[in-house]
């Protein structure tokens, strides 16, 4: 059977998730967007994230860490803070 190496894309960009981290879009461009989940909750036999932290990086290897965060901020839900990380990336990929 052959390996499917596909990568889920959401709004026109790469979304990939290795256990609780999950970074949207291309590390070819200068920003990036990293969702760590922090707190999930149990329904049926799922496990539905409850407290995401949503932080706006550069792709910049130069960078320290620290200097690479942009912006940063908590949420309720993986969708919510997806949702928020979108549009920061938005922005920032337009030079707003």
């Amino acid at each position: 059977m052959a390996e499917n190496n596909a990568v889920l894309m959401y709004k026109g960009r790469p979304l990939m998730r290795k256990d609780n981290l999950a970074y949207y879009g291309s590390m070819t461009d200068s920003h990036i967007i990293m969702l760590q989940i922090l707190e999930t909750k149990k329904l049926g036999d799922m496990d539905i994230a409850t407290k995401v932290s949503v932080q706006l990086q550069l792709t910049d290897p130069a960078a320290s860490s620290r200097s690479r965060i942009v912006k940063k901020s908590e949420k309720d839900g993986f969708y919510t803070a997806l949702d928020l990380g979108c549009v920061w990336l938005e922005r920032a990929l337009a030079g707003k």
